[in-house]
């Protein structure tokens, strides 16, 4: 695994220079890309980029879990979550 992680800063440098925009221009467009995303799953939508990544919100069920510094056993509620799901050309990169 990498032990480098790529900020958002770097990241909106990296676009930035390959696009010839400037990074304001870029960082806006992540911004809107990011908080759209996130009102579209919230909302119960599935957003996807075919071949890339896809974001959808899932339900989970209650279950018994276990404290693991005591071993005892506690509910955890149910509730909703956010799945990401690699396309076949982000797998295919990382190959």
């Amino acid at each position: 695994m990498a032990d480098k992680s790529i900020t958002k800063t770097e990241l909106v440098a990296s676009i930035a220079s390959a696009t010839g925009q400037s990074q304001s221009t870029v960082s806006g467009v992540l911004d809107a890309l990011f908080g759209t995303v996130a009102e579209a799953v919230a909302a119960g939508n599935k957003v996807s980029i075919p071949g890339w990544i896809a974001f959808e919100q899932v339900a989970t069920a209650a279950r018994t879990g276990r404290n693991p510094q005591t071993g005892e056993e506690i509910q955890i509620a149910a509730g909703t979550r956010v799945k990401v799901t690699a396309g076949s050309k982000l797998k295919a990169a990382v190959k």
